[in-house]
């Protein structure tokens, strides 16, 4: 059980970190906000892009690692 647990968390810590820097900088975001680019295919389909699909990855991954954490310490 503890080498399971540990196999798994070592997958996800693997997970997250590629999740986390596979996601593009918020500062091209500020550009088009001065500009004034409000309306936009992206704004109105943001749930279905890849950036939305990248964080909902991270979120996820990073929730079941806490979780794997959590229960590799308690089987010591």
């Amino acid at each position: 059980m503890r080498t399971f647990l540990i196999i798994a968390e070592i997958i996800l810590a693997i997970i997250v970190v590629v999740s986390i820097m596979m996601q593009p900088s918020k500062a091209d975001a500020l550009s088009g906000f001065i500009q004034g680019k409000g309306d936009t295919f992206y704004s109105k389909n943001k749930g279905r892009t890849k950036e939305a699909m990248l964080v909902k990855t991270t979120i996820i991954s990073t929730i079941l690692f806490v979780i794997v954490t959590i229960g590799l310490n308690m089987v010591k």
